[in-house]
């Protein structure tokens, strides 16, 4: 909560298959100010089905603060840029946080609605 109130911003969960990717789309989403902060975490053994086969791989996680309001264009952002043809995409809101980190999250993001 921001001072009393529920805060919008949102944590964005994406894997990458490689560093190149990772590192073109956290660039991309932070210069374009669809996203305050992207950690790109390496080392990430994915295990998942796809297409009826169980499927093992090495990923980054990709952990983007941003706000709801740009959650629309950053998912079109993501999905124009990314390799896969479905991409992890999963938001999540903050229900709470540092105030002051909360605050420069949606100063930082441009609005979006």
């Amino acid at each position: 909560m921001i001072e009393g109130r529920a805060t919008a911003s949102i944590l964005v969960l994406c894997t990458c298959p490689d560093r190149d990717t990772a590192e073109r789309i956290a660039t991309a989403l932070v210069e374009r100010r669809l996203a305050a902060c992207v950690n790109v975490l390496p080392g990430v053994r994915s295990f998942y089905v796809w297409q009826g086969n169980t499927e093992v791989g090495d990923e980054l996680l990709l952990l983007v603060k941003s706000s709801a309001s740009a959650y629309p264009a950053l998912q079109a952002a993501i999905k124009d840029m990314h390799p896969y043809e479905v991409p992890e995409i999963v938001a999540l809101s903050i229900a709470q946080g540092l105030p002051a980190y909360l605050r420069w999250i949606e100063e930082v993001v441009e609005d979006k609605s």
